[in-house]
């Protein structure tokens, strides 16, 4: 144990003023927050904090975003958020504040540790301790989405070469800061080749610059049920953002509570730290909630500031505090704790054990240095791109997709020549399976109308532009409902779109 003179020095001494926007959020958010403020005060930790309004009350104000103008300009003076959880009201087309957030600040990188503390907190893995690093902009989370047919709908899954590189290069950066000695890519690229393909060849190339430490990919699905079994296997893990939203939640539930866990948000300039759970409305004023994850986003901003000594401190007495049994209610187990604390209570718990080290835990003792991680945006030479045929999506009642398939050639025989319909992905034109189930959203594959033969199939020609208008204009004045068109190219001679399964 540090000797007495130590510890009060780490009590006694202040932090550095750190500039900091606090929104207290909507549930259970101003209780584990005005808990969190107070361990921090006790702690010594100075801040230049200003107070914003953010989530359901300005939403329902009239602020499609959930945040007001003079909110946004704390944001980008101050450009540092502690954030405790919000509601976005169900309906009427709310957006979530989160992303909303994330996305326009540019904060990439969300990284969510989970850890175990067993015995204290109940636990099927006593050795568990990983740490999600996930894209945090791109992906399923554009919210891009339509209802393209009375019967089907799509959401746009986006993935790009830039924002993939920043979030595998500063996986591998966290895990050489940190002293972590693996990082494991997770990827769907047997289904989703294109996008999926693209995250895990960006992850091996950039693996390559980081010899000392072990990489790998798995399949999202089987190493989510890997982790869920075997933690212990694990160490970091990066993937994209619908993954990493789930699979974090996953590693939080196991390692004993999603209420234990915080969050960073990382960008270039700005940073937000935060719980992973939610506003929790049903506990909301009962004053029982956890602070435990909003007390560990805090103690990720600290070591963002640099404060390590500082954010150690606090952690070896939150680190005490569960050890001596002194656990709010989500966490409570009679054979083990000791006394059942509601959330002040709590943290005066830990403010009681500010000073004190853990005897069962391993004491915490950071780096000097902040964690911030930069990675600069690469650039790339632009490669060759050719159009080559070009796909049109057709709302058609009828579930025929012979007698459909027969009239859509009649109709573009003057234009660019049919190779094949899907629908849902399935190939049902031409000789197709009468088995095949059809909805109202076919996808018409357009070849140049002059492409030949290799090896008994069609290949893929160059197609100028104007036929893709001409193909449409024939198809609409023939009467047929086109909802959409998307280009097919290659890019360096190589064919840049899917395949249809049966193709």
């Amino acid at each position: 144990m540090e000797n007495t003179s130590s510890l009060e020095k780490s009590l006694n001494t202040p932090t550095k003023t750190l500039p900091i926007v606090v929104a207290k959020g909507d549930g259970i958010g101003p209780e584990i927050m005005d808990a969190t403020l107070k361990i921090l005060d006790a702690a010594n930790v100075k801040l230049d904090a200003t107070h914003i309004e953010i989530g359901e009350k300005a939403f329902l104000n009239g602020y499609t975003s959930g945040i007001t103008e003079e909110a946004w300009e704390a944001i980008h003076n101050k450009k540092v958020i502690l954030k405790a959880p919000i509601t976005t009201p169900q309906g009427k087309g709310y957006k979530s504040l989160n992303v909303t957030i994330r996305k326009s600040l540019g904060l990439f990188a969300n990284v969510r540790p989970a850890v175990s503390y067993h015995p204290y907190v109940k636990t099927d893995h006593e050795k568990m301790d990983i740490v999600m690093i996930r894209e945090n902009e791109e992906d399923l989370y554009a919210g891009i989405e339509h209802q393209q047919t009375d019967e089907v709908t799509q959401c746009l899954k986006l993935i790009s070469r830039p924002g993939t590189e920043k979030i595998v290069r500063y996986a591998f950066e966290y895990a050489k800061k940190f002293n972590r000695k693996k990082v494991t890519c997770l990827v769907k690229d047997n289904i989703m080749k294109i996008t999926d393909g693209l995250f895990h060849s960006i992850f091996k190339e950039i693996a390559k610059d980081y010899p000392d430490i072990e990489a790998e990919s798995q399949i999202i699905d089987i190493a989510s049920a890997r982790i869920a079994n075997r933690p212990e296997d694990y160490d970091v893990l990066v993937t994209s953002n619908l993954y990493g939203d789930i699979v974090s939640d996953i590693t939080a539930e196991i390692s004993g509570s999603v209420g234990l866990a915080g969050s960073s948000n990382i960008g270039q300039e700005y940073a937000m730290f935060e719980a992973i759970h939610g506003s929790a409305p049903d506990i909301a004023g009962k004053g029982i909630a956890n602070p435990s994850g909003l007390l560990h986003g805090a103690i990720q901003m600290l070591q963002y500031f640099g404060e390590a000594e500082k954010a150690a401190f606090i952690q070896n007495a939150w680190l005490k505090t569960i050890e001596d049994g002194m656990h709010t209610g989500d966490i409570y187990n009679e054979s083990i704790s000791k006394k059942k604390l509601n959330t002040n209570e709590f943290a005066d718990a830990v403010i009681e054990r500010l000073g004190e080290n853990p005897e069962h835990f391993k004491k915490i003792k950071f780096g000097t240095e902040d964690t911030r991680i930069i990675i600069a945006d690469t650039e790339h030479e632009p490669r060759e791109k050719t159009l080559v045929g070009v796909d049109v999506f057709i709302d058609h009642k009828d579930r025929n997709a012979e007698k459909f398939g027969d009239a859509l050639t009649e109709a573009s025989k003057d234009a660019l020549m049919l190779k094949m319909i899907t629908n849902r992905g399935v190939k049902v034109y031409p000789g197709g399976m009468k088995s095949t189930f059809c909805t109202d959203h076919w996808r018409c594959r357009y070849i140049a109308k002059n492409a030949e033969k290799v090896d008994g199939k069609y290949d893929y020609s160059d197609v100028a532009a104007t036929e893709v208008v001409e193909l449409q204009a024939q198809l609409i004045k023939a009467g047929f409902d086109v909802i959409k068109t998307e280009n097919l190219y290659k890019f360096d001679g190589q064919i840049a779109f899917s395949l249809g399964q049966g193709e």
